[in-house]
């Protein structure tokens, strides 16, 4: 007799459930949809407020989708390290095998081996199941001899491998669970080696880890397995953004009702200005989460297309966003250390301000000991990458962008493309490791595969090398908002300056920054830089990396001496013997930072 526990991880979702109707197909007699309250997300992975109401909305969604087809089911969520948690779950519950969808992130990769020896060694069968791509990313890189890395020839060979299956309709019945008690206590589940290096309490009501009770008991507060809720992990969460199958579902109908915007629809020709409503679907966060299905959304835009003599075309089609999905997923899963410089051989490197400190081992140092270095020794950057952060560069565009971002979790995908571009090739030349961290913690469509991959490209150490080609922070959100709608909504201390200054405040005369109730410097934060200026620097810098041809993986990466080796690739010094570019890495960060005129 089988009993089975299924594994819910991205993939909180009924409805096209390969992995689900694998475990179903078993033919159970016992069934245990479970959830690991895994202690490396809440402590030691950067996830902001409102990624947790989006996933505990999920959460709690399908645990209710559940016990409708069947009154004792539910979502049983177990607080606790997988790699304790799940073997003693084998034990107490009898378990014969576990399922659960493939991923293909460092962080579950690893995590999946070990829990799949551990299930071997317990003589539990494990059965993993494709159904968070469309394509399985060792087919793409098995056929590609390596993955492409250019869209192009990447698009060319998925299609040329079969279609993905047709969605599959959600269950109608489920067996029930067998018993549920368990012996241990919370001690014998320890998250305290987690807790101690939480990353993630700057975002909890107090500022501190005592604020989060989410591991103060093994099955919730009341032992019934529940869904933690916000309060226990002590944050507020701002996001209009809400998830859940139930709600994944409306939006995606809702969206596909307008067919011809569907046919026709291209990402470039969005408004990264557009609010409630978007000017995209909105869907990313489902697809993060698995609330919605990538082969229903994929099966229905075809079949959309195929009513309509005319549509539009991969790369901007909606089509074409799945493959960007499918292309950024596969380059992860071919390449070693992806969300990183050192060790990655796809991307450039480019000697950052704020770049990753290592020790002598090649192990990244403490955190606060890297941050304490970089207010020390570059303090200057260090302000500028907090102001992007914080949304007060001075510059409207981005200041909007960015306040939108860390209020609802999310922005259109032309505006991170504004964001990045200025923190890193554009103006700031600030490590884009350092901006995928910030949207590590707030956006809610995080996916570590698109995120790392993204930035990577924004800030052309991969995928893309015109890094001359530079997004204006003052203009390129005028091409689509000349008035400026989303600064007055997102930067109100602006709201009342007319358009032609509402992007440049700056340029308004005194008396009337007064008049509107806003005066630069005062209400408003002057620019944190001469973005003309910091432009051409970061160019001569960007030209001195490309020239010298160095991958993250390089033996000059890891020994420490590529630094030196692209400050050669920079314009000789002047007639007066003052370098124009970087000084070596001998040079104390003041002193470097000054060469590289920033």
């Amino acid at each position: 007799m089988k009993k089975v526990l299924y594994w819910f991880r991205t993939d909180l979702r009924l409805h096209d459930s390969p992995a689900l109707q694998a475990a179903l197909d078993l033919n159970p007699v016992e069934l245990y949809p479970t959830w690991c309250w895994d202690p490396h997300y809440v402590y030691n992975a950067r996830v902001g407020a409102n990624r947790w109401q989006f996933l505990t909305d999920s959460m709690r969604d399908v645990s209710e989708n559940l016990t409708k087809l069947n009154s004792k089911q539910q979502l049983f969520v177990v607080r606790g390290p997988p790699s304790t948690v799940l073997p003693a779950l084998w034990k107490e519950w009898g378990i014969t095998d576990i399922v659960w969808e493939k991923d293909d992130d460092p962080y579950t990769a690893g995590r999946d081996a070990h829990i799949t020896k551990l299930a071997q060694d317990a003589k539990v069968k494990v059965h993993v199941v494709l159904g968070h791509t469309l394509f399985d990313s060792s087919t793409i890189i098995s056929k590609g001899n390596g993955c492409p890395r250019s869209y192009g020839p990447f698009a060319k060979l998925i299609e040329s491998l079969p279609p993905p299956p047709k969605p599959l309709p959600p269950p109608t019945s489920l067996p029930g669970p067998g018993n549920t008690s368990f012996s241990w206590q919370r001690s014998d589940h320890s998250v305290e080696a987690y807790r101690s290096k939480d990353v993630n309490n700057s975002s909890r009501e107090t500022g501190t880890t005592e604020r989060d009770h989410s591991y103060s008991s093994f099955a919730g507060p009341a032992g019934d397995f529940a869904v933690p809720t916000m309060d226990e992990l002590g944050m507020v969460a701002t996001s209009t953004i809400r998830g859940g199958e139930t709600r994944a579902l409306e939006v995606f109908e809702r969206f596909m009702e307008d067919e011809r915007r569907v046919s026709n629809f291209k990402k470039p020709e969005t408004s990264p200005a557009a609010w409630e409503p978007a000017d995209t679907t909105i869907l990313s966060p489902h697809m993060k989460f698995g609330t919605l299905s990538c082969r229903k959304f994929y099966h229905r835009v075809r079949e959309i297309n195929s009513k309509h003599k005319t549509h539009s075309k991969p790369p901007e089609s909606l089509i074409g966003q799945l493959f960007w999905r499918e292309f950024f997923h596969a380059n992860q899963a071919d390449t070693p250390n992806f969300g990183q410089i050192r060790g990655n051989p796809t991307s450039r490197f480019i000697p950052w301000r704020l770049q990753t400190q290592y020790d002598a081992k090649g192990e990244e140092i403490d955190r606060k000991q890297m941050e304490a270095l970089w207010k020390k020794d570059d303090a200057q950057a260090w302000e500028h990458f907090s102001a992007w952060k914080e949304g007060r560069t001075g510059f409207p565009w981005i200041d909007a962008l960015m306040r939108q971002l860390k209020q609802h979790g999310w922005m259109h995908h032309l505006g991170r493309h504004s964001v990045a571009c200025f923190l890193t090739r554009g103006q700031l030349y600030i490590s884009w490791e350092r901006g995928a961290e910030v949207f590590d913690e707030f956006l809610v469509d995080w996916d570590p595969a698109l995120n790392s991959g993204n930035w990577m490209w924004l800030s052309a150490s991969a995928f893309f090398s015109q890094y001359f080609r530079v997004y204006s922070p003052v203009t390129y959100g005028q091409n689509t908002d000349k008035s400026g709608s989303l600064i007055r909504k997102f930067v109100p201390e602006l709201a009342k300056f007319p358009d032609k200054w509402i992007y440049e405040p700056w340029k308004a005369p005194i008396v009337d920054q007064k008049k509107f109730g806003c005066v630069i410097g005062r209400d408003y934060p002057k620019k944190i830089v001469d973005e003309k200026a910091f432009k051409e620097t970061a160019l001569r810098n960007m030209k001195a990396a490309y020239d010298a041809k160095l991958q993250g993986d390089d033996p000059k990466v890891l020994n420490g001496t590529a630094e030196d080796f692209v400050n050669s690739f920079l314009p000789k010094p002047k007639s007066n013997g003052k370098r124009q570019g970087s000084a070596s890495a001998s040079d104390n960060r003041k002193t470097k930072q000054a060469k590289l005129e920033f």
